[in-house]
């Protein structure tokens, strides 16, 4: 009997799947299913919307995925040309970044947030462990990276999952809606899953001492419901690999730049060295932050090494 369903988790060979009823049945993938091309390592990812058959021993074979709204994707590996799904069909993305114990850089946000940009996903930036402001520094750090994204146009929240500081904005933010928390190991997402949802449970970690860098709690992605939505937690990420980006495009995914776009001189411009660029002019303005554009010239670079 054919079932519908959504994917919840994902471990290696083996796909857990909501069904309607509110039942799990853990399920395979029919041995012909064919990939959606060959570039990626997983052809079911959770978020997906799915058809599968039940069997004998109360497993499910799924026979067919539904077309994906959009989805965030990275490079398998560094030097890989497959691509990892991270997760489907996602209304938010959380980037949840921390000035401390681990530091979050502002390149390995903007990364996501390009990724997020570029299929459709909106996003907010989430910083974690607010409670740590008392130093001085830190605090002066995350004021002004904050300010950085707000100008951008992004939604910023400052919380801690420790104290409950900001978690009911957080709770009225993504209420009803399918929100993917990612960021590195360490800056607590299972934490803050666990206090806005404090059912789940999730493992916690602690920092390692000797690298001052969290350590992976989350071994795979999962989705959990709350509030008439869901909550989808991710392994910890150190390198946030991009792909199928090409340097002309590159601008169209930073918002800001976007707005200035139709003031450059060429359609192709690359924003580096090409005369009467509009979006280097805004930079010398301070109307484009210099810390996002250096990162974009970053991702560029990156893009022509095939990194």
């Amino acid at each position: 009997m054919a079932m519908e369903g959504l994917v919840v988790r994902t471990t290696g060979s083996w796909y857990r799947v909501l069904a309607q009823a509110g039942t799990t049945v853990d399920c395979r993938l029919r041995g012909n299913y064919r990939l959606r091309g060959n570039k990626q390592t997983n052809p079911v990812a959770v978020g997906d919307r799915v058809v599968f058959d039940m069997q004998d021993d109360g497993t499910g074979v799924i026979g067919e995925v539904a077309d994906r709204r959009n989805y965030i994707v990275r490079r398998a590996t560094k030097l890989s040309k497959q691509t990892h799904v991270i997760a489907a069909n996602i209304d938010l993305l959380c980037v949840v970044a921390t000035l401390g114990l681990p530091r979050t850089s502002t390149g390995f946000i903007d990364r996501l947030l390009v990724t997020a940009e570029a299929y459709h996903i909106p996003a907010c930036v989430v910083f974690n462990k607010s409670d740590l402001l008392s130093d001085p520094e830190l605090y002066a750090a995350q004021a002004a990276m904050a300010a950085i994204y707000r100008h951008a146009g992004y939604p910023v929240l400052e919380v801690s999952a420790l104290t409950g500081m900001g978690l009911d904005t957080l709770k009225a933010a993504i209420a009803g809606k399918t929100v993917l928390f990612s960021g590195h190991s360490g800056v607590g997402k299972s934490a803050l899953l666990n206090a806005i949802e404090p059912g789940l449970g999730l493992k916690v970690g602690q920092i390692s001492d000797w690298s001052l860098k969290g350590k992976h709690t989350t071994t795979f992605a999962e989705i959990f419901p709350f509030a008439d939505g869901y909550l989808i937690d991710t392994p910890g990420i150190k390198e946030f690999g991009m792909v199928d980006f090409t340097p002309q495009e590159l601008s169209h995914f930073f918002p800001e730049m976007r707005a200035v776009l139709h003031g450059c001189h060429f359609a192709n411009c690359t924003h580096r060295h090409e005369p009467q660029c509009a979006v280097k002019k805004a930079v010398d303005d301070g109307l484009i932050s210099e810390e996002r554009y250096s990162n974009y010239l970053s991702i560029i670079e990156s893009i022509e090494a095939g990194s």
